[in-house]
């Protein structure tokens, strides 16, 4: 029977489907650059592949969950359409040799805002889910003026056959301005993140590795049905408060050997993070 006019039908929750743990730590494996980046200086594909899942066992083998792919190296950042078909291929090579060590329960994000290419990725790799930054409405970025993927990405997604990829999607942006106008409040965002179909939503701060504040997660899952997570700015002292308000968190730059996300995931700096969590 359908849902009451005005009540969003609830759904299967993605967390639950995808992973074992009820608090899920799911760690950030930032690539070096790929094909077709300023950066990228002729490493093959198998290479960056042993890169991927080297840092994936970091995470796993001390104490997370899963980890989510991300060719965060690709500076300057493509607008959401101009993606090359070899963005796609490395990263379902990439993503494919991770999901052979851990299973569909592996994300992609093809920066910046790449729906469609992260769905082409996650399918061909065997990966269970994609985060998308701009999910609903529009922002100004450092790409510049950014539009929700929701209409373009679930159409594509549906085309190829790949409805099972869920959608990880940002509610409040980070790295841009979080609106045009001021004119639509948190609570809104987050029922036009559900509204337009993601799956699971995604508490962040203003830039990698700032941390979430308490208020902005719970104002996001206060407004909600689907599951929340948080996308930046974990770290020992803050995931056991943060966690006790929702289903799990994206960790990276704390968990690096650097504290910056371009270090190398560090083990013990993994597994502080997990002992704080209760993992």
């Amino acid at each position: 029977m359908s849902a009451p006019l005005g009540v969003y039908p609830r759904k299967p929750s993605a967390m639950a489907e995808l992973f074992a743990s009820e608090k899920t730590l799911i760690g950030a494996v930032h690539l070096p650059p790929l094909p077709g980046s300023p950066s990228y200086r002729g490493q093959s594909v198998a290479e960056l592949s042993r890169f991927a899942v080297e840092e994936a066992a970091t995470y796993v083998s001390n104490g997370f969950d899963s980890v989510i792919v991300e060719n965060h190296w690709d500076l300057p950042f493509l607008k959401p359409g101009e993606h090359g078909y070899e963005v796609a291929a490395a990263m379902g090579v990439i993503t494919a040799a991770v999901v052979a060590e851990l299973g569909s329960r592996v994300g992609v994000s093809v920066l910046s805002n790449a729906g469609t290419c992260s769905v082409a990725a996650a399918w061909s790799a065997g990966a269970g889910w994609v985060r998308v930054n701009q999910w609903a409405n529009a922002y100004v970025a450092n790409e510049g003026f950014i539009e929700g993927q929701a209409a373009r990405t679930t159409r594509y997604r549906h085309e190829i056959g790949a409805d099972p990829v869920k959608v990880f999607a940002d509610v409040h942006v980070k790295h841009g301005a979080h609106a045009i106008v001021a004119d639509r409040t948190l609570a809104e965002q987050t029922e036009d993140a559900e509204f337009f179909d993601a799956d699971v939503l995604i508490a962040t701060g203003s830039r990698t590795g700032h941390a979430t504040s308490v208020e902005e997660v719970v104002g996001i899952r206060d407004h909600t049905q689907l599951p929340v997570i948080i996308g930046s700015g974990i770290d020992p002292g803050n995931v056991a408060a943060l966690l006790a308000e929702c289903d799990g968190a994206i960790v990276a730059s704390s968990a690096k050997e650097n504290g910056r996300w371009w270090g190398r995931a560090d083990a013990g700096k993994v597994r502080a993070v997990a002992r704080a969590a209760g993992k």
